[in-house]
């Protein structure tokens, strides 16, 4: 471990078996750590996760930068007036402008307290830089990284040096009318998980919002992705103005061997708008990287293909496969759950996406009717939409026989039809 702990620390919160791999989740600009709300009764079966607020959101306080003390504040090393850590190792000086690595610094030093070295970062915009900036800057540090909704360059500095101006002159009410339109799309906005988000917006304080403002205008990491050598999960909204898919796609193009997922029907917050479809996507993504490093034993593939086949296909058809197991069959059923679930559902190469449009034309093609059925609401919970599994359809009618997808087109109805009635 790096660095030694000295008070105050970000306020942050811990979830899940003391002995489990760390895993670190980073909030986006605006949110605390309840914006991972929806993630956590899964994530903490599996990992000890740790969630930690911004300076000036939830519980941390404003100015917890300024009164760090043991020199870990700007891990790079670097020394000048930019915010990273001087050459005498003091903490930027009051009414200097912070940068990410200074975000980073406090990761570490929270990570140190607790006691953890190596761990799974994801964390969501200006979170997921966090993680980011340490994959490059502390490779040694991050197992694995996801980056959700984030991007290695966040704009132009003058749009977010103007915002920080306007919240340190106007309060945090000077931006809640336009930021519902950039974290959510509008069939989302009125629902009460975007209300409850936005209602902590305004309780944020106005000057630690101005310093990650600040944070973000210096920000730009594109010129290292290539350092980045951890596992890497990006995910995307669709519809995300703050940061388009184009941006999740100059990561997941940049970060060696990294893979991309885009949902639809999700705006900045996707975790918050669709949150079966990103835990989906993380446990896959996590259960594939032991946070040691180490190899992957048969206990460790039948403990992530269960994590996997429950996100995947759903608690109850898990729960009723698993009442129905005799010993006869338990054999086949460990078999299943470590070899297609644990090892080629959980590897980074495909989305989840992708691989529920490859499992249906397969099953389509071999006419298995009730694994189709199965795997047409699997691809539904994984982000496929009714438009999408169209087309995967009219794909298999070319390849796989007319009358095949004829059947398909049948059975899908029906069960997109049961969808939207939430049977």
């Amino acid at each position: 471990m790096t660095g030694t702990t000295a008070h105050p620390l970000p306020h942050h919160r811990e979830d899940g078996p003391a002995d489990a791999p760390p895993l670190i989740l980073g909030p986006s600009l605006g949110t605390s750590l309840a914006v991972w709300e929806h993630q956590m009764a899964a994530l903490a079966r599996q990992f000890r996760v740790v969630r930690w607020d911004l300076p000036g959101h939830g519980g941390t306080p404003y100015d917890v930068l300024l009164c760090r003390t043991d020199g870990t504040a700007g891990t790079d090393g670097t020394a000048g007036t930019d915010g990273t850590a001087r050459a005498d190792g003091t903490a930027p000086a009051e009414g200097t402008a912070h940068t990410v690595a200074d975000l980073a610094a406090l990761v570490l030093a929270l990570a140190d307290s607790l006691g953890i070295d190596r761990f799974a970062y994801a964390g969501i915009s200006l979170g997921g830089a966090v993680g980011a900036w340490l994959a490059v800057h502390h490779p040694e540090r991050i197992a694995s990284l996801a980056l959700v909704c984030s991007s290695a360059r966040f704009g132009e500095p003058e749009g977010w040096h103007e915002r920080a101006a306007l919240v340190r002159e106007q309060g945090m009410a000077a931006i809640a009318e336009t930021t519902p339109g950039r974290w959510f799309t509008p069939a989302f906005v009125g629902t009460p998980e975007a209300r409850g988000l936005l209602d902590g917006l305004r309780t944020v304080a106005p000057e630690g919002y101005a310093a990650c403002c600040d944070a973000l205008a210096t920000y730009d990491l594109r010129g290292d992705l290539g350092r980045i050598g951890a596992p890497t999960l990006v995910v995307a909204g669709r519809d995300d103005p703050a940061t388009p898919p184009a941006h999740a796609r100059e990561l997941a193009d940049g970060i060696p061997g990294a893979s991309l997922t885009e949902l639809a029907g999700a705006a900045h917050l996707a975790n918050a708008e669709r949150p079966a479809q990103v835990l989906a996507a993380l446990l896959g993504h996590l259960a594939a990287y032991p946070a040691d490093g180490g190899a992957t034993d048969d206990r460790t593939r039948h403990a992530a293909g269960t994590t996997v086949r429950r996100a995947v296909l759903g608690d109850a058809h898990v729960d009723r496969a698993t009442a129905r197991t005799t010993a006869f069959t338990a054999v086949f059923q460990d078999f299943i759950t470590r070899y297609a679930w644990g090892e080629i559902w959980t590897r980074p190469g495909l989305s989840r996406h992708t691989r529920s449009c490859v499992t249906i034309t397969a099953l389509v093609a071999r006419g298995h009717h009730e694994e189709l059925e199965l795997h047409l609401r699997a691809a539904l919970r994984n982000g496929l939409t009714a438009e999408d599994i169209q087309e995967v359809l009219l794909q298999s009618a070319v390849y796989c026989g007319v009358p095949a997808a004829n059947s398909a087109f049948a059975l899908a109805d029906r069960v997109i039809a049961e969808h939207r009635e939430g049977k």
